[in-house]
């Protein structure tokens, strides 16, 4: 399947509204529409509110993100402000769409 009929599953693990978790939603939402846009979806969940799923996920720290689909699993932490390593850890950066 090409990169342009793949579609990327990912959820954003945080806590509440704090700053970090904001960050984190902003940059990925940003780094998602530019190089992804409609071709993903993207799940945001408030572990205060859901601990059940960042227990079933092994989440640890927020805000995380994970990449559930396309395989392999992915997960990184932190505010999700550094596009290169967030394409990277991921497993996206080669699969990046052309502008």
């Amino acid at each position: 399947m090409s990169s342009l009929n793949q579609v990327y599953v990912l959820k954003l693990y945080v806590a509440a509204n704090t700053p970090n978790s904001a960050r984190a939603l902003k940059a990925l939402k940003e780094i998602l529409e530019q190089q992804f846009p409609g071709i993903y979806t993207l799940t945001v969940i408030d572990v205060t509110k859901n601990p059940q799923a960042a227990e079933d996920d092994k989440i640890l720290v927020t805000p995380t993100l994970a990449k559930d689909l396309p395989p392999p699993r992915r997960k990184i932490v932190g505010d999700l402000s550094d596009r290169e390593r967030v394409l990277m850890s991921l497993d996206l950066l080669n699969k990046e769409r052309d502008p």
